[in-house]
């Protein structure tokens, strides 16, 4: 599943020593475009492991950054360093450089030039080359993590409804494959599945019903001018800018940059796929599915409106919970962790829905996973009912990795390694 948080342009490799933070930032970056160039052609055909790629990146530097600057539990196991003096920036860039040909071969050309820069770039070639053996054995450990869960078999999707009655046919964007890799952190996706969407004779149904035929139309809305901008603009959420203003913060180490981005991924990861689950589990109808055929729904408050069309368009799987929301609120969480709910600077999101446009800031991480929320409401894409369950999974599936994942040593336990 494609990570949004990703930078999207090529990197400029440089290297110091120690590492400096944009090291990190910089493989994260060409890692993207590396997966973007590999898009077939020329690199099919494409399998279902490639979609783990940019996390086995960010977890390859944080086991080899990790182990040269020993800050965090490890979460695959990696010894410290067993003698110093080894370039953390040969490290990361051995360790990202080794998982992105593994995954990418068709891509060599442009992995070993890049490559080649990033090392000459450290002039001392005893730490180059102990750096390089430490990026290559975490580079092996992430290989060999994450991968499909052998008791979970792909379950390709039915579109189905009543015996002879004609159903759209055009499978939803979640392939086969998705639900059964195996979690980062979770013990299951069930283990975050929220509870059912409420009764559609209910009283909370007829009311988020109501709000979003009424904000979230094409046409005749009562939607604010502002809140048709924020509709459009938060579709594909570019994270980047706030991502860099922590990252190049005075005092961050590249270990605490490896580690942030390594957690943002796994969290995403499970995050999206609980939630992917969730949706196909419960299956639940769209507005435009629902708003189009209120007359079945068994509720009186509930007016039906057979032309009705959302303002943006209707996502190709099922409608509950909110994908956008788990992944805000998710990502909100761990970095509310690494600088708090009002990081200096603000929030600074950009979209790529709108590519053209300025960065917005937003005052603090909390009001902007209510943005992302109730955007998708006034697009008419999503109940308001839907936001908070995705959200719920999105928090639930970050305190659990804050909590059990990569934590903090205590100094006592840094200093030994």
């Amino acid at each position: 599943m494609r990570k949004y948080w990703l930078f999207a342009a090529g990197a400029s490799l440089a290297a110091a020593s120690p590492a400096s933070a944009d090291t990190v930032c910089e493989w994260i970056d060409f890692a993207q475009a590396i997966q973007t160039a590999a898009a077939p052609p020329p690199d099919a055909p494409r399998t279902g492991e490639h979609d783990r790629a940019q996390t086995q990146v960010a977890i390859a530097m944080f086991e080899a950054l990790n182990a040269i600057d020993r800050r965090y539990e490890s979460y695959l196991g990696m010894p410290a360093a067993a003698e110093a003096g080894a370039s953390q920036d040969a490290a990361a860039a051995t360790a990202a450089y080794q998982v992105l040909l593994a995954h990418f071969p068709g891509q060599k050309t442009a992995l070993d030039d890049s490559y080649s820069v990033a090392m000459m770039a450290v002039a001392d070639a005893a730490a180059r080359d102990r750096g390089k053996a430490i990026g290559e054995a975490a580079a092996k450990l992430a290989l060999a993590a994450g991968g499909f869960d052998p008791g979970r078999k792909p379950v390709p999707y039915r579109p189905r409804t009543s015996a002879g009655t004609w159903t759209a046919t055009q499978l939803p964007v979640f392939a086969p494959y998705v639900t059964t890799f195996k979690p980062w952190i979770l013990p299951s996706y069930e283990s975050v599945r929220p509870a059912p969407p409420p009764a559609l004779t209910s009283e909370r149904w007829a009311r988020d019903y109501e709000e979003i035929r009424r904000l979230g139309a094409k046409t005749g809305s009562s939607r604010t001018p502002e809140q048709t901008l924020m509709a459009r603009y938060r579709i594909t959420p570019n994270m980047t800018p706030t991502l860099r203003l922590i990252a190049d913060a005075k005092g961050r180490s590249a270990v605490a940059n490896a580690r942030m981005f390594a957690l943002l991924a796994m969290v995403t990861d499970d995050a999206g796929i609980a939630n992917a689950e969730a949706k196909l589990h419960y299956n639940f109808w769209r507005p435009i599915t629902a708003i189009r055929n209120a007359s079945d729904d068994g509720n009186d408050a509930t007016q039906e409106d057979p032309a009705w069309e959302p303002l943006i368009a209707t996502p190709n799987h099922p409608e509950y919970p909110c994908a956008h929301c788990t992944f805000a609120a998710s990502t909100a969480a761990v970095l509310k962790s690494e600088v708090g709910d009002s990081p200096p600077g603000g929030v600074r999101v950009h979209s790529r829905s709108i590519p053209n446009s300025i960065v917005q800031v937003v005052p603090s991480l909390d009001d902007w996973v209510r943005e992302v929320s109730i955007s998708r409401t006034y697009g008419g894409v999503h109940y308001r009912f839907s936001n908070e369950a995705g959200e719920e999974i999105g928090r639930k599936v970050a305190a659990m990795a804050l909590a059990q994942v990569m934590r903090p040593l205590p100094a006592k336990g840094k200093r030994k390694g």
